[in-house]
Formats: C-alpha cells, sequence, structure tokens
C-alpha cells in the first residue's frame, strides 16, 4: 500500500510540474490579405459556418476553450492545431497555386460530404461546430461552384 502512495504523489508532483511548461499559442489578431475569406467572396452564412467549424484548427488565429490551460490538455490541441494548419491554412490560402486550391477545394467537398470533418472529437465539445444536413449541402454548393471557377 506504501508503494501506492508514492507513485501516486510521484504522479501528483509531476501532473503539477507540467503546468508550467509553457505552449506556444496559435493566436494572431491580424487577418492576413492572403486568408480565404479576403480572397473569396464568401456568402455571410458560410463564412461564420466555416469560420466557428474550421478556423481553430486551419488558420493562424484560434479561439481556446478554457481547459486548454491544463497540461496535457494543451500539448495535445497544440499538436492537433499545427497538423490541421499543415494540411490546410485558411490564413494561408492566396500563397497557394491555382492547381493547389482546386486541389484543397476537392479534398475540403470530399471530407465534409464523408462527415471527416469537422472531427468529430472537435464537434463532441464545440456542438455549433457541426453542421446540419442544409448547411452540409450549402457549403458543398458553393464550393463546388468555387472550385469550378478557378
Amino acid at each position: 500500500m506504501k508503494i501506492v502512495k508514492i507513485i501516486a504523489g510521484i504522479f501528483l508532483v509531476a501532473l503539477v510540474l507540467i503546468q508550467f511548461i509553457p505552449v506556444d499559442y496559435n493566436q494572431n489578431d491580424t487577418v492576413p490579405q492572403t486568408d480565404f475569406m479576403v480572397v473569396h467572396k464568401v456568402p455571410e452564412a458560410i463564412q461564420k459556418k466555416i469560420q466557428v467549424s474550421c478556423y481553430d484548427c486551419h488558420s493562424n488565429n484560434t479561439q481556446y476553450p478554457w481547459y486548454n490551460r491544463v497540461q496535457p490538455v494543451a500539448w495535445f490541441l497544440e499538436d492537433h492545431i499545427k497538423e490541421g494548419k499543415a494540411e490546410l491554412n485558411f490564413n494561408e490560402w492566396d500563397s497557394l497555386s491555382s492547381r493547389r486550391k482546386t486541389s484543397k477545394l476537392r479534398s475540403i467537398i470530399k471530407q465534409i460530404e464523408s462527415g471527416e470533418m469537422p472531427l468529430d472529437s472537435y464537434t463532441l465539445i464545440h456542438r455549433d461546430a457541426k453542421f446540419s444536413k442544409e448547411e452540409t449541402e450549402e457549403i458543398i454548393n458553393w464550393v463546388t461552384q468555387l472550385k469550378d471557377s478557378l
């Protein structure tokens, strides 16, 4: 029983100590001229939905929840955001070639249609990020028109 208390004590001390390890937050107050919303005339309803559902992981400005202040949750979120931005960063949209933009739009359509995006782990906590059937159709139709116009 004594060994369990020692292990629990070490675990508790480690948990407290990791709270002091800083995280590089993904926050920026400016919207660059290369941003997807700046480059394209996105209808307001679609713009709001994409910002709520996609921009936290796919832009340079994440709106962090309260639990991001707790380690190791913050590390998990930062890793997830880095992966999302590596795949698609809406803030750097206009720096992509036309061919790459078309490919990204095709991927967006596929992932929204299949329900891969937004991630279930994200919509579990951020209920407003979930797409309704109507929103899904509206976004897919608009993105398809955009893709075809490039």
